[in-house]
Formats: structure tokens, C-alpha cells, sequence
């Protein structure tokens, strides 16, 4: 693992790993999610709904089973995970959620089948948003409720574990979220976690309220506000109607639009403008080649849409277009249109979108952006040590020079994630035996995005895949999520070996 070198091993092999301790965090988790559930409870119980004795039922066996781990582990609290059980937290903490996430729905019988409700709660709390439900409108406000909370859960979560536990594990990749900002330095940072977590609660907190004010103002009603703000700033895409954002007013889906958009952000970005350092902020390369592929697809999607589908006038055209570009390359996987119904073109600038992802030290998913951009910046290297031999050069980013080990690790990681991509669409043939449905299912869960292509379009749902490849789609969705080298170090014999 190009990620983790052999002074790491070294450590994790001197380390035994403790099981109590993994089963504390387990607690923590279960303690958590059952706080976050309490809220549906309340919700169901406000609208009389039949099923509010069930969802508190929920409730009380994740709350009850919490405490009584946390209870018999509570000698473990003081003591702090070693690299290798680190590692395993990870993983096993988001496994956790999403079985646990499953207890609403199949106690609820919302969602019956142990295989749909994991794939859906695992779908949300991932911010995935592939859903196997093919009528949403059916289910229980508190189920829906509780639906739009993974989400927002995940994409709170997978912010405190960059910040949090990412750079304990000492990942390299995870740098690449301080490399947004030359302002930011690693280690002062990594002092300062507990700071730097609770500012990004703050933003993540002042996003979603701002965007629950500007949609109610829009004549959305409460509670489909703040489901559909949960689901906009962790970039996940679960919406409370079937026709996901296509019946709202162009007001709604503008506000939706701006909001993904600054969701896909980096976060580094928003900490920069909120001190006030714009300039700082608009210099960022990421920040500036993220807005540019965007504007510029955005306006050739627009202009494709608007001279080849008569029924649409201009800003028709462009609302579409800008919304699928923002929702597409943010990995939220909101829809206001079926893109599959659009010209070739189009679905081919789609599938590029998917593939370029989100801007890092943000709740959007994909390869990122700035990774991308270093590769771009490797291949000139590369092209000026062909024509200049004799010439040493040094790629820069954000006016700073990088390691060559950093970019090495950067192309390794895009090799890695392609060939994922490449294999995960191969296993999946076996199931789909067609290839823009098996593609688009694998590309939507290791990006996050949610919908695909064929089968699995915006339109339509992942019900009908069998429960074998529902699984293995759950597998990509985590190695996505946690950017693929956190998950399989765990398979390495050298990891467990003591």
C-alpha cells in the first residue's frame, strides 16, 4: 500500500489489537445514531403516525444496546487507539451505522428485506443516495425523516473523520485537504483538532439552516426543507419525492443548485472567506478549475439542450444543464431532468463529470478535483523533461512546491480507483449483463453520486439488482467514501500479522 509505509507496519505489528476498545467506539456509534433517531421518534409521535410505537421500539433497542456496550466497555475510554485499530474503527464504525441504520426500516417494515434497508441505509449514511424505494411518497414522514438524517449524519461524519482521525492514522492522501489552503499548516492543525472539528460543525450547522431558510421562503414546507437541506450540504440526494427536484419551482432548484455547489467545496475554501481573505480563497487552484468545468460544461450542455430539444426556451435550458452539472460532479445526485433522455453529448459530458468528483475537504465524493489537476500537472512535467532533459522541474500547487512522493501517491490513486472501476464494472456485468447499467452502478457508488446510467438512471432505482451485487455495491460505496486505501489496508496479511 503506497499509502502506508513500513514504519507504520512496523508500529501496527508492535501493536496488539484490542477488542474492547473496538467494541467502545461500536457503543459510541450505536449511542450516537440512537440520538439522531429520537428525533424521527418525535416526529412520528407529532403526526400520529401507525407505525410511531415501532419507530420508538427502534429507538430504544439502538439506545438500550449502546449503553449496555458502553457500559461493559467503559474501562476502555482512556485509552487511545493504536494505528492498526484505528484503522479498523473506520470501517467499522460506518459498517455499524448502516446496520443499525437498518433497525427504523425493518421494525418500521418500511423497508421489510434486511438487503434493500442496508443498501438504503448504508446508501445514506455513505451520502450515496442510490435508493431502491420506487415510491418514496408512500413511506412515513418519520421514516423519510430518518432517511434524510443518515445523510445528514454521513456527511457530518465523514468530515470529523478527516479531520479527526485521518491524520492520526497519518494517511498521506488526507493531506490533500490542507494542500487546498497554503494558509493552513498540517501540523499546526493537527494540533488544533478539536478547534478545527467544531469550526466545521459550524459551517456544515450554518449551511444547512441557511438553506432550510431560503427554501421555506420559497413556499417549500418545513419538513421538506430541512430533508432536503440534510440532503443538499452532505451532498447525498435522498429527496421526498418521487420526481426528486423536477416538481419544485425554478426558485427551489436555484437554491439547491448554489447549495451543492458550496457543499462541493472545499471546506478550507469557506474557512478562508469567512476570515474575510476572498483573494486567498479565489487564488485557491482547486477552487478556480472546480468553478471552471463547471461554468464551462454548464454552458455547452446548455447550449446542446437548448438547439437540439425545441420544448425547452433558454433558461430552461440552462437550469437543467447547470443543475445536472452541479448535482453530477458534487456527487449529490439530485435530478430535474432524465439525462438519459438527452443527446449523446450530453450523457457523454455526464459520465466525464462523474468521473472528475467533487473538490477534496468536502462532503462531495469522486476522485476530486485537485487530483485531476496534479495529474494534469505531472503529464507537462512529464512532456518538458522530454523536450528538456537537462532541466529540473518542480510541480507547484497553490505557489507551493509538492514532493515527488505526493504526486506519486496522487497517480497511484488514480490508478488504483480507475482500476476499481474498470473491475467492479466486469463483476457487475455478471449480474446486469448490460453494460451502462453495470458501469453506472459502480461509478455512482464508489463516486457517491447516486444515480447512473441504464437501469439505474434518475429516473429509476436499484430494486430490481440482486442482492449479491446490492452488496457489493455497498462495499464500493464504503471504499469510495473512505478513498479506498483506508478499507484495504485492512486486507493486507502484513496488517494483522503481530
Amino acid at each position: 500500500m503506497s499509502q502506508v509505509n513500513s514504519i507504520q507496519f512496523k508500529y501496527m505489528n508492535s501493536s496488539k489489537i484490542n477488542s474492547a476498545l473496538l467494541l467502545h467506539f461500536v457503543s459510541i456509534v450505536m449511542v450516537f445514531e440512537s440520538i439522531f433517531m429520537l428525533f424521527a421518534v418525535a416526529l412520528s409521535y407529532y403526526y400520529r403516525e401507525s407505525i410511531a410505537s415501532r419507530m420508538f421500539l427502534a429507538f430504544g433497542i439502538t439506545a438500550l444496546s449502546g449503553i449496555g456496550l458502553n457500559a461493559l466497555t467503559h474501562k476502555q475510554r482512556h485509552h487511545e487507539p493504536n494505528i492498526r485499530e484505528s484503522f479498523i474503527i473506520v470501517s467499522l464504525g460506518w459498517i455499524i451505522m448502516g446496520l443499525v441504520g437498518t433497525i427504523p426500516y425493518l421494525i418500521s417494515q418500511s423497508i421489510p428485506l434486511f438487503t434493500n434497508a442496508f443498501f438504503e441505509s448504508f446508501s445514506g449514511f455513505t451520502t450515496t443516495g442510490s435508493s431502491i424505494l420506487a415510491d418514496i411518497e408512500a413511506l412515513p414522514k418519520s421514516v423519510l425523516f430518518w432517511r434524510a438524517e443518515t445523510h445528514w449524519i454521513g456527511g457530518m461524519g465523514i468530515i470529523v473523520l478527516v479531520i479527526a482521525i485521518m491524520p492520526f492514522l497519518k494517511i498521506h492522501g488526507i493531506y490533500l485537504f490542507y494542500s487546498e489552503a497554503s494558509s493552513l499548516d498540517t501540523d499546526r492543525i493537527s494540533t488544533r483538532i478539536t478547534k478545527v472539528a467544531r469550526n466545521l460543525w459550524l459551517i456544515y450547522l450554518g449551511l444547512t439552516v441557511t438553506e432550510v431558510v431560503l427554501l421555506l421562503l420559497g413556499g417549500m414546507s418545513l419538513f421538506d426543507s430541512v430533508c432536503h437541506a440534510f440532503a443538499t450540504v452532505a451532498t447525498g440526494g435522498f429527496s421526498t419525492k418521487n420526481d426528486s427536484i423536477a416538481g419544485f419551482s425554478p426558485y427551489i432548484q436555484y437554491v439547491i443548485m448554489v447549495f451543492m455547489l458550496l457543499s462541493g467545496t472545499n471546506f478550507a475554501v469557506h474557512f478562508l472567506l469567512i476570515k474575510g481573505r476572498v483573494k486567498d480563497a479565489l487564488k485557491n487552484e482547486e477552487f478556480r478549475v472546480f468553478f471552471g468545468i463547471i461554468f464551462i460544461i454548464g454552458i455547452v450542455l446548455t447550449l446542446v439542450l437548448f438547439y437540439q430539444h425545441p420544448e425547452y426556451n433558454f433558461e430552461h435550458s440552462l437550469r437543467n444543464a447547470f443543475f445536472q452539472v452541479v448535482s453530477i460532479i458534487t456527487a449529490t445526485g439530485f435530478a430535474t431532468a432524465d439525462y438519459l433522455l438527452w443527446p449523446e453529448q450530453a450523457i457523454g459530458l455526464i459520465v466525464l463529470l462523474m468521473l472528475i468528483g467533487a473538490s477534496a475537504g468536502s462532503t462531495g465524493g469522486g476522485v476530486k478535483v485537485i487530483r485531476h489537476l496534479i495529474a494534469f500537472k505531472r503529464l507537462k512535467q512529464t512532456f518538458r523533461e522530454i523536450l528538456h532533459p537537462n532541466r529540473v522541474s518542480i510541480i507547484h500547487y497553490n505557489n507551493q512546491g509538492m514532493k515527488d512522493e505526493f504526486v506519486r501517491q496522487v497517480m497511484t490513486y488514480i490508478f488504483v480507483y480507475y482500476m476499481f472501476l474498470i473491475a467492479g464494472t466486469l463483476i457487475m456485468m455478471a449480474w446486469t449483463r448490460d453494460l451502462p447499467t453495470a458501469f453506472g452502478s459502480v461509478a455512482t457508488s464508489m463516486g457517491g453520486i447516486g444515480p447512473g446510467f441504464g437501469t439505474v438512471g434518475p429516473v429509476s432505482n436499484f430494486l430490481h439488482l440482486p442482492a449479491a451485487a446490492k452488496f457489493f455495491m455497498t462495499f464500493l460505496m464504503l471504499i469510495g467514501r473512505l478513498e479506498i486505501y483506508a478499507v484495504l489496508v485492512i486486507f493486507s496479511r502484513t496488517f494483522w500479522r503481530d
